[in-house]
């Protein structure tokens, strides 16, 4: 069971390198009157909003919460700006998951966007609204539709972090099988590090716009598992992978591979780091966080 909130004091852990160079306050998206006190006192220069209910199963199970945060939560955001900070610029962490299942391919900031998830649904209302506010609001605000970034810090109920752990739970003997519901669909897998300079290059630019942040590789889930299982010594995921239907999404998109050209070509922004990099480095913090003692054996 995910927590349909989480405690404000339990997001602090994995700040605590830096804590001492940041100056934290606690706001609610959903309230608009503590975005407005914050926002009064800031008096940002940037703003980067990026709170959501972010995960797309809990967002067929949880659709009135998750459209709530997204949705109220942007357009409190931006009225708040547009009120109390109009030269500020406005970052709106927008998803591939509002193109769903584009009959465009490789996708592009022009595709067609077909939501397939109350999560999906609710980013693409958002990104409308940023794009109104831009207009009628003369905010300098944009988009950024970045598609899937992982890290170490990624939680392991995300696919990619679950995978990881699953695999080095089984390697360590504590689990000898991973479940999952599908392993045939497909995504485009970057690392946060490289997305989140996307997002400061979009707000230096001379002008507001939108952009699509993707690496251009597909992936599919069974060879994302077929790396992982390989990397942590184990040798065939076959043995240990089993499909069960509560895993599987109501509404799946099938593959997302972004066409970041735009971005490439007005940002300057390249990635720096490839997938199997990215999957190594969040093995090794894995293995690290979880097993620690014989990590260090």
């Amino acid at each position: 069971m995910i927590p349909r909130r989480s405690h404000p004091q339990s997001q602090t852990t994995r700040i605590e390198h830096i804590r001492a160079r940041l100056e934290l306050d606690y706001g609610d998206v959903l309230d608009l009157p503590s975005v407005i006190r914050l926002v009064r006192l800031v008096q940002p220069d940037e703003i980067y909003h990026l709170a959501a209910q972010s995960h797309v199963q809990v967002s067929f199970t949880e659709p009135v919460l998750t459209t709530s945060v997204i949705v109220t939560g942007t357009l409190n955001m931006l009225e708040a700006t547009a009120d109390f900070a109009p030269r500020a610029r406005f970052y709106h962490a927008a998803s591939s998951e509002i193109f769903g299942n584009s009959p465009d391919y490789p996708i592009d900031e022009n595709s067609r966007m077909l939501p397939c998830s109350p999560y999906g649904a609710a980013k693409l209302n958002a990104y409308h609204l940023t794009r109104i506010y831009r207009v009628t609001r003369h905010l300098y605000a944009v988009n950024g539709i970045l598609f899937n970034h992982e890290s170490p810090r990624r939680g392991i109920t995300f696919v990619t972090a679950k995978v990881i752990k699953g695999a080095l739970d089984i390697k360590h003997g504590r689990s000898s099988e991973l479940l999952l519901g599908t392993l045939d669909s497909a995504r485009d897998w970057g690392h946060a590090a490289d997305f989140v300079e996307s997002m400061w290059r979009m707000l230096q630019q001379p002008a507001a716009d939108d952009y699509v942040v993707a690496t251009g590789r597909e992936v599919t889930i069974r060879e994302l598992c077929e790396y992982v299982f390989q990397q942590v010594g184990l040798d065939d995921y076959r043995r240990y992978v089993r499909l069960v239907d509560r895993h599987r999404r109501p509404f799946e998109v099938q593959r997302l591979r972004g066409d970041a050209r735009k971005a490439r070509e007005v940002l300057g922004w390249r990635p720096n780091y490839t997938f199997e990099q990215m999957i190594d480095e969040m093995i090794a913090a894995l293995e690290t966080e979880f097993y620690p003692e014989r990590n260090a054996s």
